[in-house]
């Protein structure tokens, strides 16, 4: 679903037919910039849609279906009892799903596993090695609501809600606590700045080397260079910390090995490499369109994504800038969020984007083509009344690699 980008055209590409994996809150946001409409209707109905009192209330069950997906028998008679004991367990009545997501990955992917070291067979390995490449992004996009709300699950199940944890991480890519030191106690701290371990601003966006580098050197030097930082500012307790969790977990999956390295292959060491990889083509994506006058904005140092199925599957991982502007925001209030706060969004000359998820959004600044990301570019503010020619200049722009002269200038340091 490609925009036009004369004065008339925004506002008269309503399409009947949205994305099939498109969630309601995203429908109404993407309707409500296609009208540019100001008027309070959106905020109200994504403001019912997440509040218990309200009856238009849908709590998140599933990723991959709707409620209005389900069978009627199936849901009178397995989802709104599962529904009504899971309200009880979750936090929020809202996040039935990631207790289904819990439960799910606990009785497919640790029983996988185990399998693998009792009884080796490639199929399996080959199988599991798929299931965990399948299940690791929304397991990610769970952990990171679990780590910037100090976890998921209702106070009675706080023991429970601290252990899920430790068993899933390594096997879906992660070592024990490496997320939440990186991402809570660094990323968002130095939010893409020069002291970012993995900012992008020294490197150019569009070109394959800059990002070769960028990747592998996340993936070679984090276990060491995270620890240093955290000595640098004056932090030797987390230095400690993650130095010690991250030995631990390199110790476990060496021990493991040493036992049986086929099924450690597939279970423990190709979903490490797999997700680092993907985590840092992912923050690519995130923060590669940097403005080149004031690249320490949130609303410039980011991009938006609405109408992709990522917002589905990742619990709203497409409104990156939002989360910037509120790391604890619930995963939920992002649509509303950015609804109420959309002039600032003009006014930040923030950049929204349809129909493109981060890794695609990597994929296609990698090749260049700036007038596919510009078709992809929903205007609002000034970008209203650009050509489309004018835009992938304009985003060509925000790629360029900022010089170490330049970022003294801006940030007023260099790390």
């Amino acid at each position: 679903m490609a925009i036009s980008y004369n004065g008339d055209c925004l506002k008269d590409k309503i399409t009947t037919s949205h994305n099939p994996s498109l969630t309601d809150p995203d429908i109404a946001v993407w309707e409500n910039l296609a009208r540019d409409n100001d008027d309070n209707s959106t905020a109200l109905l994504l403001r019912n849609f997440n509040s218990p009192q309200s009856k238009d209330f849908q709590p998140t069950i599933f990723t991959s279906w709707d409620q209005s997906d389900i069978l009627p028998w199936m849901e009178s008679y397995l989802v709104i009892p599962y529904t009504n004991w899971a309200k009880m367990v979750v936090r929020r009545p809202t996040d039935v799903v990631f207790l289904t997501h819990i439960l799910l990955y606990l009785l497919t992917s640790v029983p996988s596993a185990l399998r693998l070291y009792t009884n080796f067979t490639w199929p399996h390995a080959l199988l599991h090695w798929l299931m965990i490449a399948y299940y690791c992004g929304a397991f990610t996009l769970m952990l990171h609501n679990h780590i910037h709300n100090n976890g998921v699950l209702a106070s009675k199940y706080s023991a429970f809600d601290s252990i899920w944890p430790y068993i899933l991480e390594p096997l879906m890519g992660h070592t024990w606590d490496s997320y939440y030191y990186h991402h809570v106690k660094h990323h968002h701290v130095e939010n893409n700045g020069p002291g970012d371990l993995s900012s992008t601003i020294r490197f150019q966006r569009d070109d394959f080397f800059h990002f070769t580098c960028y990747v592998c050197r996340f993936v070679a030097l984090v276990w060491v260079e995270l620890p240093i930082y955290f000595l640098r500012k004056g932090k030797p307790s987390l230095a400690a910390r993650v130095a010690v969790s991250e030995l631990l977990s390199y110790a476990m999956i060496y021990m493991l090995a040493r036992y049986h390295f086929r099924a450690s292959l597939f279970v423990l060491i190709i979903p490490l490499l797999q997700m680092r990889i993907g985590m840092m083509v992912g923050n690519w994506g995130q923060h590669a369109l940097v403005d080149e006058v004031e690249p320490d904005s949130d609303f410039r140092s980011s991009v938006t994504l609405i109408d992709v199925p990522s917002n589905r599957h990742c619990f709203n991982d497409g409104y990156h800038t939002s989360h910037h502007l509120n790391p604890r925001r619930h995963w939920r209030d992002h649509p509303l969020a950015f609804i109420k706060a959309k002039d600032k969004y003009k006014e930040g000359r923030a950049l929204v984007f349809q129909n493109i998820d981060y890794i695609m959004m990597t994929v296609t600044l990698l090749r260049k083509d700036y007038m596919h990301l510009a078709s992809c570019l929903v205007p609002i503010g000034d970008q209203i009344g650009m050509s489309q020619s004018e835009i992938a200049e304009m985003l060509r722009t925000k790629t360029k690699r900022f010089s170490e002269e330049e970022i003294l200038r801006i940030y007023g340091k260099l790390g």
